[in-house]
């Protein structure tokens, strides 16, 4: 794994999958370290559901060439999906939907003075043509990301869909993602 710098002098992890079988499929961005512990929810259940996944730090705001550059590329690097979770004004989902024709999930996330509703906002009032699926706030969010990630990824992959639906046997029988 390379390390590059992330937001606030903080580093990122480029190219880390949870998996190392296969070339992740799913690209998690946050827009800043802070909220890698949410993040990391998202990872597990994608790791519970044997989906690979790598995960950046990009700001859109403080690094707006390189979050348009990952979305661009995200394609033709073999990603089906991006995740994107953000906080206060959660530009992060919109500007990646702007730059990329791949599902982009959009996970808002809570903090500052309106305690994320900011954040939700932000992330549902796309513009036409620019849409971003709009999860829950926080870890419930970043939990559902993967569900969702791996029911659109299981419309081309009877492996995935046969693991989400033992995943769905499980919550039926009172388990928890």
């Amino acid at each position: 794994m390379e390390e590059v710098p992330g937001d606030a002098g903080g580093k990122q992890e480029r190219g880390s999958s949870v998996t190392d079988a296969s070339a992740p499929l799913v690209g998690i961005l946050c827009g800043s370290s802070s909220d890698l512990p949410v993040v990391q929810e998202c990872e597990r259940v994608l790791h519970k559901l044997g989906l690979s996944c790598e995960t950046n730090v990009l700001s859109a705001h403080r690094q707006p060439e390189a979050t348009a550059a990952y979305a661009r590329e995200a394609r033709g690097r073999g990603l089906k999906v991006l995740v994107c979770m953000a906080g206060l004004a959660a530009h992060l989902p919109g500007v990646v939907a702007a730059q990329t024709t791949l599902p982009v999930l959009g996970v808002p996330l809570s903090g500052g003075a309106m305690g994320g509703m900011d954040a939700l906002l932000s992330v549902a009032m796309m513009p036409g043509g620019v849409p971003v699926g709009c999860l829950a706030l926080d870890k419930h969010g970043a939990r559902n990301a993967a569900v969702l990630a791996a029911s659109i990824l299981s419309l081309s992959d009877e492996a995935v869909a046969a693991r989400l639906a033992e995943l769905k046997r499980e919550l039926a029988a009172g388990g928890a993602v």
